[in-house]
């Protein structure tokens, strides 16, 4: 079947002559009588009679008019659609991101992308496994650390800094911490990914391993984040997490000069010949706000 054919009679009927639909589609006459007349024997049936002054449509040309116009409408409205979406971000947006990290990087950017587009839906995997994008279906993920799959795109965002925080007050009622080997006295909040009984700082080319009583143990970052803010001990966190509340007088920085391991962080998807506007649009969010949010650190 050649849908240019059947497109050439609907527009012959509609224009009313072969030399006007001609003119409307910028080829010669011949070339659209012999598209018509190439229909017609393929169909096995008159469509038009043709008269020096005018065409008229057969029972048969009536017919197929009446479905091939509307059969093109519909493909019509089927491209328009994807012009459509094709401009404007819609439909569901997959995001995956690790659990502990999650709430803090996509917050800010789910709302303004639902503020911005909404028509588009967000559904988020937090989840600490290892999520294979293609297979899952997810559209975009949020990786620290090593990257494992080079198949993927992938985009820095930056390096998260891992450094001491206490609150004032538990550092006012157990006395301040002047060098690091100081810790192995304090009450310690501990987030078990980064050293159950130790852990590794850095001041420069500097490094030390701090061994520590392993009296609490949490894997959860926002559990360790809110024990140090109510005073429960020195924990070694995020300091993009941190910073609002340092800047707000609940936490302070522990030993300032030495800083934890710094992780890489990447926005990760799958390589596409066309990128979807809502993948591009994320994309092109995240990469501003979180860039602009691990500066700062």
């Amino acid at each position: 079947m050649d849908f240019n054919e059947a497109a050439v009679f609907v527009k012959v009927v509609q224009a009313g002559s072969f030399s006007a639909a001609a003119r409307q589609l910028g080829s010669p006459t011949s070339t659209i009588s012999t598209r018509v007349a190439r229909l017609e024997r393929r169909l096995g049936v008159t469509l038009l009679q043709r008269t020096t002054r005018r065409l008229n449509l057969t029972e048969a040309g009536a017919l197929y008019f009446e479905h091939a116009s509307t059969g093109l409408g519909y493909l019509l409205e089927a491209e328009a659609a994807l012009d459509e979406a094709r401009q404007q971000p819609q439909g569901v947006l997959k995001v995956t991101a690790p659990a502990d990290l999650g709430d803090a990087l996509l917050g800010g950017l789910v709302t303004q992308m639902q503020r911005t587009y909404p028509a588009l839906s967000l559904e988020l995997m937090l989840t600490e496994r290892y999520v294979d994008l293609v297979a899952e279906g997810v559209d975009v993920a949020i990786r620290t650390g090593e990257l494992r799959d080079s198949s993927l795109i992938a985009k820095s965002l930056g390096t998260i800094q891992w450094a001491l925080f206490a609150s004032p007050q538990y550092l006012q009622s157990a006395g301040q911490i002047a060098t690091p080997t100081d810790l192995s006295q304090h009450q310690c909040v501990q987030f078990t990914p980064m050293g159950r009984h130790q852990w590794d700082l850095q001041r420069g080319t500097t490094a030390i391993r701090v061994p520590l009583a392993a009296r609490t143990l949490v894997n959860s970052i926002g559990v360790v984040r809110a024990m140090a803010e109510n005073g429960q001990g020195v924990a070694l966190l995020p300091t993009f997490i941190c910073q609002p509340t340092v800047e707000t007088g609940g936490l302070q920085h522990v030993l300032p000069d030495w800083r934890g391991r710094a992780d890489a962080v990447h926005l990760v998807y799958p390589k596409q010949r066309f990128m979807p506007p809502k993948l591009r649009s994320f994309i092109d969010l995240a990469v501003a706000e979180l860039k602009q949010l691990f500066s700062t650190q």
